[in-house]
């Protein structure tokens, strides 16, 4: 049975196509994984949705991804981990996996980071849920959290304004906020960030490491995977993509996110 099940597939969803870059990172260190993507394209962002919604959708994805058989579901979104991660993984009981991408990421801060200063810029609701500090505070390692909402950039980057200079604007008008001065690191709480790291990087001209979330969660799922006998050592079939609301333009956005033409299938969650 076990054999078995290292074939099937491993679901990831997300409130859009931000998670496609945590998706992109995971076929790069796993390229005979089969992925099932799911972006809740409908709803997004959920960077400004209570808990309760965020939630009911992302126990609604699970139900979709459960039919397909994932092994491990992967919560690809900052604010879904914040907000359902425990309901989740509640729900999905013993049928699959569930990972979340905030754990990695704390983990990796407390390796690398211990009692040094470190920013955060996320979704008003991964910034207000103090996850993050709550996990960083719990290693007991010296580590100062230095948070700060940036609600725009999600919304900039799904519309395609990045490496330009209103998203250059954006962004040195968040970075330039006092609370995210003399940082040592800065956590990309977000899986849509990576396609403006570079920028970010160029803000702060090399002082300030920039940690990109999809490398640090995808190399975690290839450890997860292998740890617990469910690598699989094949390809068998190929990636399927969902969306909750289809337009041309989120057909667009997957290619520059996932680095690949792929084919989209609308399939609304409450028919």
């Amino acid at each position: 049975m076990e054999k078995d099940k290292r074939y099937l597939p491993i679901g990831i969803f997300d409130s859009g196509i931000g998670g496609l870059t945590v998706a992109q990172a995971i076929t790069k260190v796993l390229p005979n994984e089969r992925l099932i993507y799911f972006g809740d394209t409908a709803h997004l962002p959920y960077g400004d949705k209570s808990t309760a919604a965020i939630q009911a959708y992302s126990v609604k994805i699970c139900d979709l991804l459960l039919k397909q058989n994932c092994k491990l579901i992967l919560i690809a979104c900052n604010s879904a981990s914040a907000a359902a991660y425990e309901l989740v993984k509640e729900y999905v009981g013993s049928k699959a996996k569930v990972l979340n991408v905030i754990d990695p990421i704390v983990a990796h801060i407390g390796k690398t980071y211990p009692g040094e200063t470190i920013g955060l810029i996320g979704t008003k609701q991964t910034v207000n849920s103090n996850v993050y500090r709550k996990k960083v505070d719990n290693l007991n390692l010296g580590i100062e959290l230095k948070s700060h909402a940036t609600p725009l950039l999600a919304a900039m980057i799904e519309e395609g304004f990045f490496n330009d200079t209103i998203s250059e604007s954006v962004i040195h008008t968040y970075l330039s906020d006092p609370n995210l001065q003399h940082i040592k690191a800065l956590i990309l709480g977000c899986t849509h960030y990576p396609l403006i790291k570079k920028q970010i990087e160029s803000f702060y001209k090399k002082d300030v490491d920039v940690l990109d979330a999809s490398l640090i969660v995808a190399q975690h799922v290839k450890e997860y995977l292998e740890q617990n006998n469910l690598a699989s050592d094949k390809l068998v079939g190929d990636h399927h993509f969902y969306v909750s609301d289809f337009t041309r333009s989120f057909e667009e956005s997957t290619r520059i996110f996932f680095k690949r033409q792929v084919h989209l299938e609308h399939y609304p969650l409450w028919e």
